[in-house]
């Protein structure tokens, strides 16, 4: 550790490390949820609407708790505001399996939420990124991006197997006790504090308001919206979509005999397919963000993933498609984290960039909400996903647009600039 600067000089250190882990372990539970839309509502003969409600109120508290959890971490320590998270997680995932009304499980979604905030991306990554020296900050933000990803290829699976075997409400503690688990990995976690900003020491207050008043800010924070919208719906409706959309997996195609004989089969593997190729895809994003502007990084990742979105609504869905779709998605999926938190770290600095990439990440989870609820909704409307998939398509263009605007310097330069104007 550089003792000057409180940072690691190497890449790989213990705070990334056990950041890795609980990201993981909480990206697998969280990206699981979609898996007991069909069991759930079978059971207790629900509409869509109404697990996709719960689903879409976690997302919700998620960007909710997210500021919360940064700002907390920031004023009392990384290590509690984690492991407040774990404690909410648990809690909502144990009471969950007692659930039996809709507006129980609804109700419950809330605190799985404020367990996901508590335990993602908002306060790993900025420790994380406190942890790492500026030459390795933007590629350290893609490695804890990608154990995300990780967890998404390990999560789904896992989950499907265990439903195979058992009902659902003790799959809901089996996950309970993963991330207690996780929560041992907080041993190796002893990250620097928030460094001290240049000058005269600002409070969180004064810094939040001037960013919140800053045209930049604003486009970031609507682009991310579209980033939530896509990947929450695909996360909670692809499994079920590919289940009763999808055409027969051919007993001679390779998807069979790699044992993926079933549309719900290939939904589970689907989810992990396109956590798999984030990895390569995240890390790509987390490397370039070095070398190249992030908000043309960002535009550009929008704009593939808007005609990806596309060209797969538009073709018949067959297994060679989706197995397509899981594959170019999943290379974009969550390309925009390190891009984004790195942008808000970069223009508004370290010192607070828990808090303020939370405010940001609320916009992702108001559009996880939209998502989640429009898929169910939607879907018990018209017995389709067409329209809110469309929907997907249109605003993710328009965060490939809203990026360019960005003014993408730090804001001390920009007041200095000002001044001496």
């Amino acid at each position: 550790m550089n003792a000057s600067s409180g940072t690691y000089d190497r890449l790989i250190n213990p705070v990334l490390i056990a950041g890795c882990i609980i990201i993981l372990v909480s990206f697998a539970v969280r990206a699981s949820f979609g898996l007991f839309q069909l069991p759930i509502a079978l059971e207790f003969q629900w509409p869509r609407e109404s697990f996709s409600l719960a689903i879409a109120i976690q997302n919700l508290f998620w960007g909710i708790g997210q500021p919360i959890f940064g700002a907390f971490a920031e004023r009392y320590g990384d290590r509690k505001a984690i492991l407040g998270g774990g404690a909410f997680y648990v809690a909502g995932l144990v009471l969950s399996a007692f659930a039996i009304t809709p507006g129980q499980h609804q109700l419950l979604e809330m605190l799985v939420g404020f367990g996901i905030a508590g335990t993602g991306f908002g306060v790993i990554l900025a420790v994380v990124g406190r942890a790492a020296s500026d030459k390795h900050r933007s590629m350290a933000l893609g490695i804890a991006t990608a154990a995300g990803s990780a967890g998404q290829i390990v999560g789904p699976p896992v989950a499907n197997a265990l439903l195979s075997q058992m009902p659902w409400q003790s799959v809901f503690i089996a996950c309970a006790g993963f991330i207690v688990l996780s929560m041992m990995a907080l041993l190796l976690m002893r990250a620097p504090k928030p460094q001290k900003p240049m000058g005269s020491e600002e409070p969180m207050g004064v810094v939040i308001k001037r960013a919140v008043r800053d045209p930049s800010f604003l486009f970031i924070f609507i682009g991310f919206f579209s980033c939530g919208y896509q990947l929450a719906f695909i996360t909670a409706h692809f499994p079920a979509f590919i289940t009763e959309m999808c055409g027969p997996i051919a007993p001679d195609s390779l998807l069979y005999t790699l044992g993926v004989t079933s549309a719900s089969g290939l939904g589970a593997i689907s989810i992990a397919l396109i956590g798999l190729f984030n990895i390569g895809g995240t890390l790509c994003a987390g490397w370039l963000g070095n070398k190249y502007s992030r908000k043309y990084l960002l535009a550009s990742v929008y704009l593939l993933r808007t005609l990806v979105s596309a060209a797969f609504i538009m073709t018949p869905i067959t297994p060679e498609t989706v197995v397509l779709f899981s594959v170019a998605m999943g290379s974009l999926w969550l390309a925009t984290v390190p891009l984004t938190s790195g942008l808000v770290a970069h223009i508004y600095g370290l010192k607070y960039m828990g808090t303020l990439y939370g405010l940001v990440f609320f916009s992702h989870q108001l559009g996880g909400f939209l998502g989640v609820w429009l898929g169910g909704a939607m879907y018990d409307t018209y017995n389709d996903y067409t329209l809110v998939w469309w929907v997907g398509v249109g605003v993710g263009a328009l965060s490939a647009v809203i990026h360019l605007p960005v003014k993408e310097y730090p804001w001390s330069q920009r007041k200095a600039t000002a001044l001496a104007a």
